[in-house]
């Protein structure tokens, strides 16, 4: 019987966030052989060799929109198709691995989907997901979720996108159906809901009811919100962009080619924390 294929995939809508990418690439070749796809919208063709430098870098193209973050939401709903592989591991670009994700590939021997629960786990207080006042909306998230059409309840769970790893089954491709779909949902309600797939996420999830391995914080560890986790070991996978990254993760992904890179960026990259897309 032949061994399963493993991949990873992330994704490159803008370029504002071509020097996380960069450094995402490092980071995943520091501990990691596989096949890395990328995919891309929005970035200059002449600047692609800066990615192909790293070995075995597959160049996709993401669905384009002039909203790269439009653009990041629909290039995640395509990773089922655009994988290549029996098992996968979806990593947004600004993360950083700390050591590496054998484990996560073992793990989809069993599961058909790893994730990581977010910062708010819970629906019902996910106000991250409606436009208003956070403070004045907490009792609308469920009501207003459930009124445009997402089959979600008091104890469904919010996810975090930023760590995705799967498995090619049936379920699987199932449940990227339906996650399309409850986006689309979400895209239409943009007078009531903010451009996040959370809880179109979930909503496939609560549908689908995939077999999922629930993993700790430390696979999808955002240093923004350090004080909300309990953490026992260590930690994996670093979320952070990164201009904020502390020094011990950047020296993971420090090379004399990064070194030049940043030293470039300066000069040839926009500042990425002024992305103008992110608040859309």
């Amino acid at each position: 019987m032949a061994a399963a294929t493993k991949g990873f995939i992330t994704i490159l809508t803008g370029i504002y966030s071509f020097q996380d990418c960069i450094h995402f690439l490092a980071a995943v070749r520091k501990f990691h052989q596989e096949p890395i796809i990328i995919l891309i919208d929005r970035i200059p063709k002449f600047l692609y060799p800066l990615l192909k430098v790293y070995k075995n870098v597959i160049l996709k193209p993401a669905p384009p929109n002039e909203n790269t973050v439009l653009a990041s939401r629909e290039a995640k709903l395509s990773l089922y198709a655009s994988s290549e592989f029996d098992k996968t591991i979806y990593l947004d670009s600004d993360i950083c691995l700390l050591t590496n994700l054998n484990d996560v590939f073992d793990y989809l021997d069993e599961d058909d989907f790893l994730l990581t629960e977010d910062v708010q786990p819970k629906i019902v207080k996910a106000t991250n997901l409606l436009r208003g006042k956070q403070e004045e909306i907490i009792s609308e998230v469920l009501p207003t979720l459930q009124s445009i059409g997402l089959p979600l309840q008091e104890d469904s769970i919010q996810y975090n996108g930023g760590f995705i790893a799967f498995r090619k089954t049936e379920t699987t491709e199932k449940f990227f159906g339906e996650f399309r779909r409850f986006f689309e949902i979400v895209k239409n309600n943009q007078d009531k809901l903010l451009l996040k797939d959370q809880g179109a996420f979930a909503a496939a999830i609560a549908s689908v009811k995939p077999k999922i391995k629930i993993l700790p914080p430390n696979y999808n560890y955002l240093s923004k919100w350090q004080e909300a986790y309990k953490i026992d070991g260590e930690i994996k996978v670093l979320h952070c962009t990164y201009p904020y990254r502390p020094q011990y993760a950047k020296n993971i992904t420090r090379s004399l080619y990064t070194r030049i890179f940043d030293r470039l960026a300066q000069v040839f990259l926009p500042n990425q924390i002024t992305n103008p897309w992110r608040t859309k």
